[in-house]
């Protein structure tokens, strides 16, 4: 069986790995123009233990699906069809992908048409295990990002089919949307959630947003079908590695936020000696405008008003923060209070701006000291600043893209605790592959135990009717059930324990893959068929149903 050598002309990508090794040489594979991949190390066609060949068609679903109508189905049931086409599966394996964009690829206009609330996280993951190729899924959408995470039974068309429901949902063009996405393949695609979950690949280094945003994941994931083994795994190991960058690193000091880099940035624009008397104003109290407000106060800010649906919020609040003036303002008062303010913070879940060009022109001017100029700083997604607001001469408006600014700082201090935290990365990549290397033998062993067991059974029956049940006492029977499992338990350990092993070894792993697969020819265990048939045989009744 060999995997696939290169994405169909139809979709560009990235260079990527096959799910399970094959025998080879490494392939290069190029990406079209116009294709965006995440900035990663040069990674060929092929893993440490092989080539690829290739680029077969994967349609054992879709015949299946087809069978099921009156003229192809006379006579023929849904499995016979299946097993017609089944060997075309053969041909490739189950990969984990990981398809999406981010601040670092598409402006945030396109991010916020994307975004799925995580109200509708368990919807998305149905919708997307419901298309032909997707076993397992996962959303992950934040203010910089929309990614999907997924297990795909072939790797071409199931790329093919995430990327035309992300058109679909967001009413993007693919030919659009293929420009902003990045696409990596099984060990890269594992890597980069470990990056995004340890912050390295936030617009702020080391933010710890990103390893709660990741946590919520697996929440909601648990509560519905779609989080399988491997994508249940991954995210697992994934807030492992995560907590470790930042309890072994110190990549969580300075700025380690949207919200405390949205503070930094307006105190850049504010003029020193302003800062003490500058009149601040968050709108929303949520987690977002709440790290605002702390981020506020430790910068020295004495008075600071916020505007919200509720009072509860801002009164628990200011129970943290007994030494500082927060005034509550409803949000029927929100113009009034922007008026009073020379720096507006937003950090609401509204799916319409709050502030347009009409409503600031209304707004008195600020003081000369800062220059005349009032500043918005719009840290949700969807905005809750109208990019018509820029317009205006005497207002200044920065969204999360503009907290690049921020992020430049200190840039070869950054780049040092992020060699740190690669080291820790790559040291649960390893245990994460250890893991996902030895699935492969978990069916051989199962099997081979049941051979055994029948053989053994068997064999048995055929003693124990020989003696006849008048010779037989119980402690007889008892013995010679235990000397026949101690037989097959013996001859079974030498093979047993050469299928496993902890994965940490290549030249271990390599040769228990090996091992399985001559145990499987030897004894004729037709283990992968028989899970390949299980799976494709869960997705037609799951299009049936």
């Amino acid at each position: 069986m060999a995997a696939v050598s290169s994405f169909v002309a139809s979709f560009p990508g990235p260079k990527t790995a096959p799910f399970l090794p094959r025998k080879s040489s490494n392939a290069p594979f190029s990406a079209s123009p116009g294709f965006r991949p995440v900035p990663r190390a040069p990674v060929h066609v092929g893993n440490r233990r092989g080539r690829v060949r290739g680029s077969p068609r994967c349609d054992a679903v879709l015949d299946l699906v087809e069978a099921r109508t009156p003229s192809r189905a006379a006579g023929v049931s849904a499995l016979e069809q299946f097993k017609i086409s089944v060997d075309r599966y053969m041909k490739e394996r189950s990969s984990i992908a990981v398809i999406g964009l981010s601040v670092h690829t598409a402006p945030v206009e396109m991010r916020e048409k994307l975004a799925v609330p995580e109200a509708q996280w368990p919807r998305a993951i149905e919708e997307l295990c419901s298309l032909n190729h997707v076993e397992e899924a996962a959303v992950l959408s934040t203010c910089n990002r929309m990614e999907i995470y997924v297990v795909v039974l072939s790797w071409h068309r199931g790329i093919r089919e995430v990327t035309e429901w992300m058109a679909k949902t967001s009413g993007i063009p693919v030919s659009e949307l293929r420009q902003h996405l990045f696409m990596l393949r099984d060990s890269d695609a594992t890597r980069h959630l470990f990056e995004v979950s340890a912050g390295l690949d936030s617009l702020v280094l080391g933010e710890g947003q990103i390893l709660a945003q990741v946590k919520q994941v697996v929440r909601v994931g648990q509560g519905s079908r779609g989080l399988g083994k491997n994508i249940d795994r991954m995210f697992k190991d994934a807030i492992t590695a995560g907590k470790r960058v930042r309890s072994e690193t110190n990549i969580s000091s300075g700025a380690v936020s949207v919200s405390s880099a949205a503070v930094e940035l307006a105190l850049m624009k504010l003029p020193k000696s302003y800062l003490p008397s500058a009149r601040m104003l968050v709108i929303g109290a949520g987690k977002m405008g709440k790290l605002v407000i702390k981020h506020l106060v430790a910068k020295g800010c004495k008075r600071i008003m916020v505007v919200n649906r509720s009072v509860e919020k801002v009164d628990a609040i200011h129970e943290e923060m007994k030494d500082v003036e927060i005034i509550f303002r409803p949000f029927t008062d929100m113009l009034p209070s922007a008026a009073e303010a020379d720096v507006v913070f937003t950090s609401t879940a509204s799916e319409t701006p709050l502030f347009l060009k009409e409503h600031v022109e209304g707004l008195p001017p600020v003081s000369h000291a800062i220059g005349a100029v009032r500043l918005f700083i719009d840290i949700s997604v969807p905005r809750n600043v109208g990019s018509c607001v820029s317009y205006l001469e005497y207002a200044r408006v920065y969204n999360v893209d503009d907290l690049k600014e921020v992020v430049e700082a200190n840039k070869e201090d950054r780049l040092r605790r992020a060699m740190e935290a690669q080291a820790i990365i790559t040291q649960e990549l390893k245990r994460f592959e250890a893991w996902k290397d030895s699935l492969e033998t978990v069916p051989t062993i199962k099997k081979l135990r049941s051979y055994a067991d029948r053989i053994k059974a068997s064999e048995l029956e055929k003693c124990l009717q020989k003696i006849g049940d008048d010779a037989l006492t119980k402690k007889m029977r008892r013995a010679i059930e235990e000397l026949s499992s101690g037989i097959v338990n013996k001859l079974l350990h030498g093979p047993l324990q050469h299928l496993r092993c902890d994965g940490s070894d290549s030249r271990t792993l390599d040769e228990t893959l090996k091992n399985m697969h001559a145990l499987n020819r030897m004894f004729s265990l037709d283990t992968e068929l028989e899970i390949l048939e299980q799976k494709i045989k869960a997705k037609v009744e799951k299009t049936r149903s």
